[in-house]
C-alpha cells in the first residue's frame, strides 16, 4: 500500500501515453499558429497576421492540463540569443556589394519556403524545458520567407527570386526617392496580406527592371546608337506593346509585391513619355485615358528614336566620313560610293528632329505629328531615295576594299575599336539610312491605330503613313533598277551565244531570278552535247531561262533557252529513275526535277533531268522556275500563316534570297531542310531565307495584328 498524500511515480504506460498527447497538444498548437495542414504544409486562402516576435515563456508550449509550473532558476542569467543579421559576419559585410553581371542577368525560380518540421519542433520543446529563457518561438528565416523591407517599415514577401539589382534599387521608402533600401539588423514584424495575390497574366505581369526606374533629365542626356533601339511599335513578340503599355501603377510609384522582373540588358532603356519629369509633375497620368496615353508614347518614340538615329549618324559622319587616314587608302570614287550622300541624310534628319522636337516642347500633350511626317516624306526625305540607289556600290566598294585593301582593313580595325563607335563596325552604321526609311511605316501605322477613336487625327495619320510607304516603295525600285540595270550589263559581256540563236538580253524590264550549277542526270536531242561534262549552268531571268555550260568563272557558252511561260517542272522521286538492269538510281542522282522546255530556241520541245545537292536547293530552283504560275495566286487565308520574327540580320547571297533586318516579321510559305521561303510584311517581297535567324510568332494576338498592320501598309502603298 501507499501512503496517501504520496506521489507514486508513473509507470511505463502512463509516461508513454502522457509523452504522447503532449507532442499531439503540441503539433495542434503548432501547427494552428502557423496555419499549416495536417501535412505541414501551408494551409491555402488562410491569411495570417502575425505580431513581432519576443520571447515568451515555455508555458506557450505545454498542455493545458493543470499542474505546478517549473521555476525559473533565480541566479541563472538569461543567455543571449544573436541572430544572422547580427553577428560580426553580417556587420562587417555591409549592405552594398558588387557582385557578377551573370548574377543579375535572369531572375532565378522562386523556391518555396521552407516551414520548420514537426519533429524539428520536437527537439527544440525538449531544448525548452532544460532552459525556460530560451526563445523558443517558431523559428522563421528571413532566407526561407523572402522578405524584404516594405513601406512603413514592414516585411513583405516574393521579392528574393527577382534580380539582386530589384530588390536592392527598386524598393522605396514613403515620401523618398527610388534608392538602395538599407536594411536594418534587427526583425521587424511580417504582415502578410489577407487577400489573394491577383491572378498573373503572362504578358501584363512581366515586366523589364528598367521601366521601374525613376528617369530624371531630358531623354537627350543619355544618347544611344540607334543600332541598339528597338521600338515598341515593332514589337511582335509574345508581348505586346499594349501590354507594355498597360500598367496600373503610376510611373514613380511601387512595384506590386510578385510582380517577376527581367533583367534584359543592363543600361536603362530610353526614357518613355510617362516617366518624362514634366509629365509626371503635372499630374496629367491621373486623368489620361489610356488609349490616349498610347497614343502619345507612340508620338514621343518616333521623336527619341530620330534622335537615337540621328547620334548614330553623327558617329558615322565624324568617326568614319571625315577620317583623314581612312580616306588616303581609297579612291575619291571609291569613297563617294561608299559614303555616297551620307552628309544630306543627316541634314534631313537634323530638320526631321528638330521639328518634331519643336512640337513637343510646346505643350505636355502633343495634339499631333501627323503633319510634320507627311511634309518630311514628301518634301525633305529624297537624299533617302538616293542613298539606297546606290546600294549595290557601296557593297561592292565596301567587299573589294575589305578584301584587297590591306591598308584599308588596318585603320578600319582601329577606328571601330574607338569607344565612340561602341564596339559596332562600320557596316551597322552604312546601313543605318536603309533601316531607318523601313521601319518609319511601321511607327507610322502605330500612330494610325492609337488614333482610331479620333477621325480627324485618324485621317491625318493615313495621309502620313501613304507619303511615307510611297517613299520606302521609291527607295527600293531605286535600289533594284540600279542593281539590275548593272547586273544586266555584266551578264552580257559574260554570255556567249555561240551557234545558238542570239537574244538581246539587257532590258529595263527584265532581271536576274537566280543562277547556279545543276548536274544533269539525263539528257536528249540538244543536250547529249553535254555528256563529257555531265553539268550545266542556269540563268533564270523573270521571262526567260538560259542553260549554259561554264567555260571559266566569267565565261559562259549558251546551250539554250526558252520563255519561262514554256516551262514545265516537275519534282522527281529517285525511286523513279528506274536503271536498265533492275532498281534505281537513288544513290547517284539523289535531288531529281524533271525541266521541260516547251518551245526551246529552235522551236522544238527540249526534257533534261537536273539533280541538285540538297533537298532545299530543288525545292528553291523549282520555286523559282514556277514564279510565274504563283504570281497572283497563293493562299486564301494568309491568317492561317506560321508568322516569324527576325532576330539576327541577314543579307541575301542569292537572287532569289531575302535580305531581313532584326525585327521584320515574315509570312512563311515554304520550309525545307533549314531554310525559309516567305513574304515579308512590310513590303511583300518574297525569298530564302535560313531558319536560324528567326523564331516563329505564337501569341495568337500578335499573328492577328501583324495581319491587320499588312493590309493597311498594302492599302497605302498600293494607292
Amino acid at each position: 500500500m501507499v501512503p496517501t498524500g504520496t506521489l507514486r511515480p508513473p509507470s511505463m504506460s502512463q509516461r508513454h501515453s502522457d509523452s504522447s498527447l503532449e507532442e499531439k497538444l503540441l503539433a495542434v498548437r503548432f501547427h494552428s499558429e502557423l496555419g499549416l495542414d495536417g501535412q505541414g504544409n501551408p494551409a491555402p486562402r488562410l491569411p495570417v497576421v502575425r505580431g513581432p516576435l519576443r520571447v515568451q515563456s515555455n508555458a506557450a508550449f505545454q498542455p493545458d492540463s493543470p499542474g505546478p509550473q517549473p521555476e525559473c532558476p533565480k541566479d541563472r542569467e538569461p543567455r543571449t540569443v544573436v541572430l544572422s543579421t547580427d553577428s560580426p559576419v553580417a556587420l562587417k559585410m555591409g549592405t552594398e556589394q558588387l557582385i557578377p553581371r551573370s548574377l543579375a542577368a535572369s531572375s532565378k525560380t522562386k523556391t518555396p519556403a521552407r516551414h520548420q518540421s514537426f519533429g524539428a519542433a520536437v527537439l527544440s520543446k525538449e531544448a525548452a524545458r532544460r532552459d525556460p529563457q530560451l526563445h523558443m518561438a517558431p523559428s522563421f528565416s528571413l532566407d526561407d520567407m523572402d522578405l524584404d523591407v516594405g513601406p512603413g517599415g514592414t516585411l513583405t514577401r516574393n521579392l528574393r527570386s527577382q534580380s539582386y539589382r530589384a530588390a536592392m534599387r527598386g524598393l522605396r521608402v514613403p515620401g523618398g526617392e527610388a534608392g538602395p533600401i538599407h536594411l536594418s539588423p534587427k526583425l521587424q514584424a511580417l504582415a502578410e496580406e489577407a487577400s489573394q495575390p491577383p491572378a498573373r497574366h503572362p504578358a501584363k505581369n512581366k515586366k523589364t527592371l528598367a521601366r521601374k526606374r525613376a528617369h530624371k533629365g531630358s531623354f537627350k542626356d543619355d544618347p544611344r546608337f540607334y543600332q541598339e533601339v528597338r521600338e515598341r511599335g515593332l514589337n511582335t513578340g509574345q508581348e505586346s506593346d499594349d501590354d507594355l503599355l498597360d500598367d496600373p501603377l503610376s510611373p514613380g510609384g511601387p512595384r506590386a509585391v510578385g510582380t517577376p522582373i527581367v533583367v534584359k540588358n543592363f543600361r536603362p532603356p530610353q526614357v518613355t513619355w510617362s516617366q518624362l519629369p514634366e509629365v509626371v509633375e503635372s499630374g496629367i497620368l491621373d486623368s489620361l485615358p489610356a488609349e490616349e496615353r498610347k497614343r502619345q508614347e507612340a508620338i514621343f518614340e518616333i521623336l527619341t528614336s530620330e534622335f537615337s538615329y540621328q547620334h548614330s549618324l553623327g558617329i558615322l559622319v565624324a568617326e568614319f566620313w571625315q577620317c583623314g587616314e581612312l580616306r588616303a587608302t581609297m579612291t575619291q570614287t571609291e569613297h563617294h560610293h561608299l559614303f555616297s550622300n551620307i552628309l544630306d541624310i543627316q541634314s534631313a534628319s537634323q530638320r526631321f528632329f528638330e521639328d518634331l522636337e519643336r512640337r513637343h516642347k510646346e505643350q505636355v500633350c502633343v495634339e499631333d505629328i501627323s503633319d510634320i511626317l507627311e511634309e518630311h516624306a514628301e518634301r525633305h526625305f529624297h537624299p533617302y531615295v538616293v542613298y539606297c540607289s546606290n546600294e549595290v556600290y557601296q557593297q561592292r566598294v565596301l567587299q573589294k576594299l575589305t578584301s584587297s585593301n590591306a591598308a584599308f582593313r588596318e585603320v578600319l580595325r582601329e577606328i571601330e575599336k574607338r569607344p565612340a563607335c561602341g564596339g559596332l563596325p562600320m557596316l551597322s552604321f552604312l546601313i543605318l539610312p536603309m533601316q531607318r526609311v523601313t521601319r518609319l511605316p511601321l511607327l507610322a501605322d502605330t500612330l494610325c491605330l492609337r488614333t482610331q477613336g479620333h477621325p480627324k487625327r485618324y485621317e491625318a495619320a493615313s495621309r502620313a503613313l501613304k507619303a511615307i510607304s510611297k517613299l520606302v516603295r521609291q527607295c527600293n525600285e531605286g535600289a533594284h533598277k540600279m542593281e539590275r540595270t548593272e547586273q544586266m550589263y555584266t551578264l552580257h559581256t559574260q554570255l556567249d551565244f555561240g551557234k545558238v540563236k542570239s537574244l538581246p538580253l539587257i532590258s529595263a524590264s527584265r532581271w536576274l531570278l537566280k543562277r547556279g550549277e545543276l548536274c544533269v542526270a539525263e539528257e536528249t536531242g540538244l543536250f547529249r552535247k553535254l555528256a563529257s561534262r555531265p553539268t550545266c549552268y542556269l540563268f533564270l531571268f523573270n521571262d526567260v531561262l538560259l542553260i549554259t555550260r561554264k567555260k571559266s568563272e566569267d565565261s559562259f557558252l549558251v546551250q539554250d533557252y526558252a520563255q519561262v511561260a514554256h516551262i514545265q517542272v516537275r519534282k522527281v522521286e529517285p525511286t523513279e529513275l528506274a536503271l536498265p538492269g533492275g532498281g534505281n538510281r537513288s544513290s547517284s542522282v539523289p535531288h531529281p526535277f524533271l525541266v521541260t522546255l516547251l518551245h526551246n530556241s529552235e522551236g522544238r520541245q527540249e526534257k533534261v533531268l537536273l539533280s541538285s545537292d540538297s533537298a532545299s536547293d530543288r525545292a528553291r530552283w523549282i520555286t523559282a522556275l514556277t514564279h510565274g504560275e504563283r504570281q497572283g495566286q497563293g493562299p486564301a487565308d494568309k491568317g492561317d500563316l506560321p508568322q516569324v520574327e527576325v532576330t539576327k540580320a541577314y543579307l541575301a547571297r542569292q537572287a532569289d534570297e531575302l535580305s531581313l533586318q532584326q525585327a521584320d516579321v515574315v509570312l512563311v510559305l515554304q520550309q525545307v531542310d533549314g531554310w525559309l521561303y516567305g513574304e515579308r510584311l512590310r513590303d511583300g517581297e518574297t525569298g530564302w531565307f535560313p531558319e536560324d535567324v528567326a523564331r516563329c510568332i505564337t501569341n495568337r494576338v500578335a499573328v492577328e495584328g501583324n495581319m491587320r498592320r499588312m493590309e493597311r501598309l498594302r492599302v497605302e502603298t498600293d494607292v
